[in-house]
């Protein structure tokens, strides 16, 4: 697993829009609707070559996992 390190700005700049723009609850509740989207497209959608499908399911695994820091959903019983 690689580890990626921001500039100062680029973690003051997230920092900023984390804290000051974005109300966390929407944009987790956005980010799930994104990719409900993205995966019902993908489903239905016979032209994805295997290199966008794998793009895709990385993409819908990311956004998962940055809508979970957000606002955990799927870790509450």
């Amino acid at each position: 697993m690689s580890t990626n390190t921001f500039s100062k700005e680029t973690e003051l700049r997230l920092t900023e829009f984390f804290n000051n723009s974005i109300d966390s609850k929407s944009m987790a509740k956005t980010i799930r609707q994104v990719n409900f989207l993205i995966a019902l497209n993908a489903m239905r959608e016979d032209g994805f070559t295997t290199t966008e499908s794998i793009n895709i399911e990385e993409g819908f695994f990311w956004l998962n996992e940055l809508a979970e820091i957000l606002d955990p959903y799927l870790g509450i019983e």
